[in-house]
């Protein structure tokens, strides 16, 4: 496990209705952490790539968050091609159409301003690193939620959900997600500098999110008596929530 635990995070954020609420920043790990609902809030406009194995729990998760923001998943773009074209045809053949809509979509998206929710197997940087750039552009944030479950358990979620990945590509996901796990193992959330956090779940874990929301920064608050001069030291602290 990373040296930053779930328990210092929250403390760092505060305690909602429902419980804990984390905003995270940096590398957050939760993985091996039970107990109740928690709330994921992010900043209004944020970007957040939700990441893992097929069949690691990533459309669930998205589904269970849909109500927040739009979900852009690229099997929604297989599916509308798959649609109209022959059944004989396989769709390796028109799998470039299938991506250049998908696309086509995550841009018109990120450029919208809302806030997002991306489904991407994310074991490609350029990706990240598209992302954060364009959503950069219109001062939004990149987050990443990243499902550490196994190759054992996202080949079970396949069979149960009566769709598996070829093993080829299945392998090429495993081997690129094997690479930025222990890149953050050894360099913690430098690994991934386009992204304003990394959050690690696993299965456990993975149940404890139950909702994400996305809120605007506080107001300020009007300043009583006279202004600070420009040599004054200003001491930033963070609040701290319960577990």
């Amino acid at each position: 496990m990373f040296a930053m635990d779930v328990r210092d995070e929250e403390k760092a954020v505060g305690e909602g209705a429902a419980g804990p609420v984390v905003s995270p920043r940096g590398l957050v790990d939760l993985r091996g952490q039970d107990g109740g609902p928690v709330l994921m809030s992010y900043p209004a406009g944020a970007v957040v790539v939700v990441s893992g194995l097929p069949g690691s729990g990533k459309s669930t998760l998205l589904r269970r968050w849909s109500g927040a923001a739009t979900v852009i998943d690229p099997r929604v773009s297989h599916v509308a091609c798959e649609a109209v074209m022959p059944a004989w045809l396989p769709y390796a053949v028109y799998r470039p159409w299938a991506r250049l809509r998908h696309f086509r979509r995550l841009y018109a998206e990120v450029r919208s301003g809302g806030p997002l929710l991306v489904h991407d197997c994310g074991s490609r940087s350029w990706m990240r690193r598209w992302l954060s750039w364009t959503a950069g552009r219109g001062g939004r944030e990149l987050h990443v939620v990243l499902l550490d479950v196994g190759a054992a358990e996202a080949l079970a979620g396949q069979e149960a959900r009566a769709r598996r990945a070829p093993r080829r590509v299945f392998a090429r996901h495993r081997q690129g997600l094997g690479r930025l796990l222990e890149t953050l193992r050894l360099h913690g959330p430098t690994a991934v500098r386009e992204s304003v956090s990394v959050v690690l779940l696993d299965r456990v874990s993975r149940e404890r999110l139950t909702a994400v929301e996305f809120t605007p920064p506080p107001a300020p608050h009007p300043t009583a008596g006279p202004l600070p001069g420009p040599g004054a030291e200003r001491a930033e602290t963070e609040p701290r929530l319960p577990a």
